[in-house]
């Protein structure tokens, strides 16, 4: 997988609950990823940063970079508050062509950034768009002179800018979160903007939280034997914690912050989803999790590979302030691959680990071909760590069956599949320190119906997370977890009958830092 060309060298990533594999600060408050670019062979992180706290506050942009998603050299911060305010979440394009004007002909890379005049030394309170540009690969960033490049006309929530280009209108596109929609903007030169369309306000789903960091990009449909035959856009919209226009209307399936998705076609001006009639019972959600939100991909990673590669911070807003760490506060997920497949209930967004990941895998057992009963546990003496676990089930008469993970000291995280209910979960209720918010301790679950009598689980375990792609990443559940350090045995277990093990296999992981 290429050299491992960013290590760190401090050696204090081992606080208890730090992660070993998942991306996080060094210290200090961290939040949504922002800025995601590809440029030159790096991958650029940037992220909702509060330098002077673990808890949220004045908002800046961190900074990471990474050559291969798993190795990460942190960087100094990139963007700081100013006279307009701070530095909220938002985008970064690899200007080609110099449509700035800011690269004397070259190329380089244009940041957008919503400023937030969050604190009683504004005396503006309203947010607004602007840019910063680099032409050193990003080490250093130089803010537009003109900012704000788009100004706000009196809308409270104006903010999350996700620009992309647009090869067929020949247009740069902006996607902002504006209260209970997105609105569209394009530009030639990505400093003069003109709005053309909204959407979402009209949609009957949810307005139970304001829309925030919105993404929109254009993905390969498959279908079920795996051949492309379309292509369809995909607007991925962020929901926030009881804090929108209609706080009666259904939470994301976990509660408190989530993710969900529309398929469409957009054609630079519109976007026009595939159902027409969205409600509340046909929402798609992105995770079925607590603790995946505010996920946006990387530009321009497409001209690589033409892969859709993302991740998000892996916290909730109910809790996120509370969770028990102390250098540092929140990680994000491992980065994602996406692709549309159409299955007989309709399209839906699937998402599978970046391949890059197996290069973190250090040592392997595996195991094929077995008939798991309630007093069987094949996994006695594999003591928990940094783990990814791939394992494919047959159905027979068990009622459940799955790994508990972190399990010891009456505590344990449950990875499982319930057959009569026909779903997948992770309940977290007895996880170790679950007292930092009421709703913590729960189970979070997802409808999935078994494929020919099989279920496939592909698990990430951390120091402080789970990850479960069941089915190829049809369906996902992302949560944080906070064991206790002496527990730490895993298992396999069925329960009320007997499963069929058809493969599993184990791989220890190596920490990233």
């Amino acid at each position: 997988m290429g050299e491992h060309i960013y290590k760190a060298k401090n050696d204090y990533y081992k606080e208890q609950y730090r992660p070993q594999f998942h991306f996080s600060p060094e210290r200090n408050w961290m939040n949504d990823p922002n800025g995601m670019v590809y440029y030159k062979g790096e991958y650029h992180l940037f992220y909702q940063y509060h330098p002077y706290s673990s808890i949220w506050g004045a908002m800046h942009w961190g900074h990471a970079v990474s050559r291969d998603l798993v190795y990460w050299e942190h960087f100094p911060v990139a963007l700081e508050p100013d006279e307009l305010g701070t530095i909220f979440s938002g985008s970064a394009v690899v200007d080609w062509n110099d449509s700035s004007g800011f690269f004397d002909g070259g190329s380089g890379l244009v940041a957008f950034y919503t400023n937030a005049p969050v604190g009683e030394e504004y005396d503006i309170d309203l947010q607004q768009q602007s840019i910063a540009y680099s032409k050193d690969k990003g080490r250093t960033w130089h803010k537009y002179d003109g900012n704000p490049v788009l100004k706000n006309q009196g809308t409270s929530d104006f903010r999350d800018p996700k620009v992309i280009w647009h090869q067929e209108s020949k247009k740069w596109i902006m996607v902002l979160a504006v209260q209970d929609r997105v609105e569209f903007y394009n530009s030639s030169n990505l400093i003069d903007w003109t709005y053309v369309s909204s959407f979402g306000s009209d949609i009957e789903g949810t307005h139970q939280g304001v829309y925030e960091c919105p993404d929109v990009f254009p993905l390969p449909l498959y279908d079920e034997n795996d051949i492309k035959i379309d292509e369809k856009w995909v607007l991925v919209l962020s929901v926030g914690a009881g804090n929108g226009i209609n706080k009666n209307d259904p939470q994301p399936p976990a509660g408190g912050s989530g993710m969900m998705y529309f398929v469409g076609d957009f054609d630079g001006t519109i976007f026009t989803p595939d159902n027409q009639s969205i409600d509340a019972d046909n929402l798609e959600w992105v995770d079925y999790g607590a603790d995946f939100y505010a996920g946006v991909s990387w530009s321009d990673k497409s001209l690589v590979d033409g892969q859709r590669l993302w991740l998000a911070w892996m916290s909730n807003w109910r809790y996120a302030n509370q969770v028990p760490t102390e250098v540092w506060r929140s990680a994000m997920s491992i980065p994602r691959a996406l692709k549309l497949k159409r299955f007989p209930e309709g399209i839906k967004l699937v998402q599978s680990p970046a391949e890059n990941l197996k290069d973190l895998r250090v040592e392997s057992k595996t195991w094929s071909d077995l008939i798991i009963s309630p007093d069987v546990n094949l996994l006695t003496d594999t003591n928990e760590g940094l783990l990814e676990i791939i394992a494919e089930f047959e159905l027979l008469d068990a009622q459940e069956f799955g790994f508990k993970v972190y399990s010891g000291d009456d505590q344990e995280t449950v990875i499982g599949y319930d057959t009569k209910e026909e779903t997948v979960f992770v309940d977290r209720s007895q996880s170790g320190n679950i007292e930092l918010h009421k709703d913590f301790a729960a189970k979070h679950q997802a409808v999935l119906s078994a494929n020919d009598k099989r279920v496939k689980m592909h698990i990430f375990i951390d120091w402080s997370s789970v990850e479960l792609f069941a089915n190829d990443g049809k369906k996902v559940i992302s949560d944080l977890i906070f064991p206790n350090i002496n527990s730490r045995d895993l298992n396999l277990y069925a329960k009320d009958g007997n499963v069929k093990l058809i493969s599993l296999d184990i791989y220890k992981l190596r920490s990233i830092w």
